[in-house]
């Protein structure tokens, strides 16, 4: 009789980590319903031509000569539209803003989410920013916000800009998934990773990092953690802010903005557009 409760016990556990496996991904990447096209005065929205005849959406503010270009990595929540206002806030203060959709999000709906199709989205679309847009990468500030915070230490990862700015961000999707289910072993089924924790301590470029102390989704401490591992990091601990809520006041996004052309004074002037 014992010997049967066990055998049920483990068929049913193996049959809840077998059920994880193949639906982690609407867990991971919980799309917003809907396609919305951001718009934005002043603002451009391209299509650019992707891996496989895919489109990779963008909306970018040019930057004013001389000024920084800010590429911004939404979150899992979230579309590209939602990012119109951030845009604009750059805009007003006199940056330049670049956002990129992912793909199964938004206009993109049509494929399907996954770490590998996120990087290659954001690889096609900093290329043209750099190639066709004449953006230089010693004027991009790379910014990633809660699952965006992984897409943009990979793009830095492969040298596309010269500072980055982390947003509520998480060490790993693994250890995330660790916490939310510590039953389960994330490391043997979590198939996107995003594991920045890896990649900091080869990132010598500047970074900060805001996180606020009542996150609910992404526990602060992982935020302090990226801050000890990345060799040239600011940590900026927000005292009851949580995760939807980090960005709400002016003094956070003028920090932002300020780290943001600390990196264009120190890389001097020249053309951000032919």
């Amino acid at each position: 009789m014992l010997l049967l409760v066990l055998a049920t016990l483990v068929i049913a556990y193996v049959g809840l980590c077998v059920l994880v496996f193949f639906n982690q991904r609407q867990i991971v990447f919980p799309v917003p319903p809907g396609a919305r096209e951001p718009k934005l005065p002043g603002a451009e929205f391209l299509r650019i031509p992707g891996p496989e005849g895919s489109t990779v959406f963008a909306l970018y503010v040019p930057s004013p000569e001389g000024a920084p270009m800010v590429v911004h990595f939404h979150g899992n929540g979230e579309q590209l539209a939602d990012s119109a206002w951030l845009a604009q806030r750059f805009q007003e203060a006199g940056l330049g803003f670049f956002a990129v959709e992912y793909p199964g999000y938004g206009l993109a709906a049509e494929q399907g989410p996954s770490e590998t199709g996120i990087y290659a989205a954001a690889q096609t679309a900093l290329e043209h920013l750099h190639n066709t847009l004449g953006v230089p990468r010693e004027r991009t500030v790379l910014q990633g916000q809660s699952l965006g915070s992984g897409v943009a230490v990979e793009m830095a990862k492969r040298g596309h800009g010269s500072r980055l700015v982390l947003i509520s961000p998480y060490t790993s999707i693994v250890e995330m998934g660790a916490r939310v289910f510590p039953w389960l072993p994330a490391s043997l089924l979590v198939r996107d990773r995003f594991d920045s924790a890896a990649k900091a301590p080869g990132l010598k470029l500047p970074v900060l990092i805001v996180h606020g102390t009542r996150d609910e989704v992404i526990p602060v401490d992982m935020g302090q953690r990226l801050g000890t591992l990345f060799p040239n990091a600011s940590l900026r601990i927000l005292e009851g802010k949580g995760h939807n809520d980090v960005l709400d006041g002016p003094a956070t996004l003028q920090e932002l903005m300020r780290f943001a052309r600390e990196g264009v004074q120190q890389a001097g002037t020249g053309q951000t557009r032919p």
